[in-house]
């Protein structure tokens, strides 16, 4: 299972005159922590694409719950899906933080794609790529603890997203704990006895530890 999407981004896959002629077809935006960028289930088709900052891929659950898919930051499109097949939203994307954005209607993006097959491959391929994390989350939610389930994604998160420093790894995302728990199909409370456990096997000498403080995982 994964929260992030391939190793190179769209818009870095792209070649520098692409991914220019891609950013004129739209209008920048910019959007606050918390402002939702995308909202499921609506019909509008346009494409953001990132410059700066997190967003956060989620969809509600028929419990009403909600559930993190996954995590797109820099030079990575949202939207794109209901871009090309012009269905309803699959998900609602939230800004983590601040985001940078290029709002390109779902009419050019198709166009842009048309007129170039190689980012028509690109897009297929993060489709395909997004389908078999989809398959592996079901799996690891059929068959995975929550503390598995919990190590795993903190791995993840400090493998992509983490920076080294004196006392350990540290992620800078503002990944509250209830996100964290959304993140793994959990519940916040599920989250915090797993994250105590580990806190008793940290008092036991070992490779590393784990250690959660406010905005800030470490």
């Amino acid at each position: 299972m994964s929260l992030f999407g391939q190793d190179r981004s769209f818009l870095d896959a792209l070649s520098p005159q692409d991914r220019r002629a891609l950013l004129a077809e739209g209008a920048p935006r910019a959007y606050e922590p918390g402002d939702v960028m995308i909202r499921e289930r609506d019909t509008t088709t346009y494409v953001l694409a990132l410059l700066s900052g997190w967003a956060v891929v989620s969809v509600e659950t028929e419990r009403s719950a909600r559930l993190i898919l996954a995590l797109r930051g820099a030079g990575e499109v949202v939207g794109d899906q209901a871009a090309v097949d012009q269905g309803p939203r699959s998900a609602t994307v939230t800004a983590l933080g601040r985001v940078e954005a290029v709002a390109v209607s779902g009419v050019r993006f198709r166009g842009f794609l048309a007129a170039r097959p190689h980012a028509t491959s690109l897009i297929m391929r993060q489709l395909s790529t997004r389908l078999r994390s989809a398959d592996l989350e079901r799996r690891s939610l059929a068959s995975g603890t929550v503390l598995q389930r919990l190590a795993a994604r903190l791995l993840e998160l400090a493998e992509r997203a983490g920076r080294r420093s004196g006392e350990g790894t540290v992620l800078e995302l503002p990944l509250p704990q209830h996100d964290l728990a959304a993140a793994i199909g959990a519940t916040r409370e599920a989250v915090a006895k797993a994250l105590a456990f580990t806190a008793v096997l940290n008092r036991i000498p070992w490779r590393g530890t784990i250690s959660m403080r406010r905005r800030r995982s470490q």
